[in-house]
């Protein structure tokens, strides 16, 4: 009897030693180094586009779009445009879509495009280049980021009036405002969370889907633009000034690339999984640049 329960034993340890070494094997593998983690250029776009402050690939198309202000970021001047880049960085269209005022944020469902215009939210069909929708948003002062979730929820971040709105079937609510925030801008809808990073403070928060309430991810992220999910929990944050920082899953930031002193801005990002490849609007200077994420 003895033997038998001293065999029992050995067992029960074996195969918890066993799980637990394959645990901790797959956290490792699961984890992105903080030491290899960079940046490398691959291309930027010849030929000027007109202010871009966003990008956003459409995998349907095989086309990048760009929001272009094309004058100053708070008017209604009819001035602003999307255009149209390859994925080798060569712009097909500098004015796809034109008549748009100041140009931010965007996000695709079922063929539309949904473009942060300012107080509207712009509906445009990706297979005509029409515009099919201007969606009003009362109170709306400064329209910056727009996020689609899996379901089609559209979410907005409204950077002057501290709330974020909502646009289910075309119609337009606040989803949520806070005296916390100050000047919320980057959003991110990603497997059933919302991401929101703030500007001025620079933290990223976590959006309650309940309460409504902000839980911080994390911090150091001043001027905070576009947020991308770059796999194993990660994410790359801009900073509109001109840096691109890597948020690890456990919260810590690392700054892969700074051209501040090139006056170079990095305004709201995009991020190509099957090409590894980060793409920066870079507002001022009038380019779209492509970096290799290696890590």
């Amino acid at each position: 009897m003895d033997n038998i329960m001293q065999n029992t034993r050995t067992k029960v340890f074996t195969l918890i030693l066993a799980s637990s070494l394959w645990a901790c094997t797959k956290t490792v593998t699961n984890t992105s180094n903080p030491e290899t983690v960079s940046l490398v250029k691959k291309w930027e776009t010849e030929g000027n586009l007109l202010t871009p402050e966003s990008v956003l690939y459409d995998r349907g198309n095989k086309v990048i779009y760009v929001s272009n202000i094309n004058g100053q970021a708070g008017d209604k001047d009819g001035n602003g445009s999307i255009g149209r880049v390859d994925l080798n960085g060569k712009i097909e269209q500098a004015e796809w879509v034109k008549g748009l005022d100041a140009p931010k944020g965007m996000g695709l469902h079922k063929g539309m495009l949904y473009v942060a215009d300012l107080t509207k939210v712009v509906v445009i069909d990706t297979k005509t280049g029409q515009k099919v929708q201007d969606i009003e948003l009362p109170g709306a002062q400064f329209l910056n980021d727009i996020t689609v979730a899996a379901d089609g929820s559209v979410y907005v971040s409204d950077s002057s009036g501290k709330k974020v709105y909502l646009v289910k079937d075309n119609v337009a609510s606040v989803y949520m405002e806070s005296d916390q925030l100050v000047r919320p801008n980057g959003l991110l809808a990603h497997e059933g969370k919302l991401y929101l990073v703030d500007m001025q403070p620079g933290i990223f928060y976590q959006i309650d889907g309940n309460t409504k309430s902000l839980n911080k991810v994390a911090e150091g992220l001043t001027s905070g633009d576009g947020i991308v999910p770059v796999g194993k929990g990660d994410f790359i944050v801009s900073n509109w000034n001109g840096e691109i920082n890597y948020l690890f899953a456990n919260g810590q930031v690392k700054k892969l690339l700074d051209t501040k002193e090139a006056k170079v801005n990095a305004a709201d990002i995009d991020f190509i999984p099957e090409r590894n490849l980060v793409l920066v609007p870079t507002f001022f200077n009038n380019k779209v640049m492509a970096y290799e994420l290696k890590r």
